[in-house]
């Protein structure tokens, strides 16, 4: 499961100025802790049979992380209420990873929503994706990565992003569900 990022996605990360994030069951790998993605990519090099290379994609994918830091770029991130509940790993790694979407949340370049489990909805994608700008649309799946380049089918996926949008809440209430997450971990 070698997935290291080559010099075409590090030059796409880097080129592009608004990121918008669709994730329906896990944390989008910008905002993971170490300890989160390390679970998460154990499972699918386990359950694979692939090479255990997860200290290089952990290393990869925190050094990518400081591209949120960075300035002049902005994150558009909508999660399903799903993604705080699948668990990778602990429920410390669990707590921890939902602290950081606390810490995250409160970056200025960064609107977290979060579309809550029980609420009547316009629609539901078939699968998470990335737009970049306004050029590229990304799906990675534990097999493939998926790359739509196609204008009209670009944007079905940004119109898509627009109605799960509107279905999402921000703000306090978002911190509300995901504290309300958190303190669902401890019995």
């Amino acid at each position: 499961m070698k997935r290291v990022l080559g010099p075409h996605t590090l030059q796409r990360y880097q080129q592009t100025s608004v990121f918008r994030i669709y994730e329906h069951n896990v944390i989008p790998g910008l905002f993971q802790t170490a300890e989160y993605a390390a679970a998460m990519l154990g499972f699918w090099i386990r359950f694979l049979g692939t090479s255990n290379d997860i200290e290089d994609a952990v290393a990869v994918r925190m050094e990518r992380q400081r591209i949120v830091q960075r300035g002049g770029k902005r994150f558009v991130v909508v999660l399903e209420e799903q993604a705080l509940r699948t668990w990778f790993g602990t429920a410390e790694v669990q707590a921890g990873q939902l602290g950081r979407l606390l810490e995250i949340m409160s970056l200025p370049n960064v609107s977290l929503g979060i579309i809550p489990l029980m609420i009547e909805r316009p629609g539901v994608p078939s699968a998470g994706f990335w737009i970049f700008d306004d050029d590229l649309v990304a799906l990675e799946t534990p097999t493939a990565s998926i790359q739509v380049t196609q204008p009209s089918e670009r944007h079905l996926y940004a119109r898509m992003f627009e109605t799960l949008k509107g279905s999402a809440v921000y703000g306090k209430q978002a911190r509300a569900l995901i504290i309300q997450v958190l303190a669902e971990l401890d019995p």
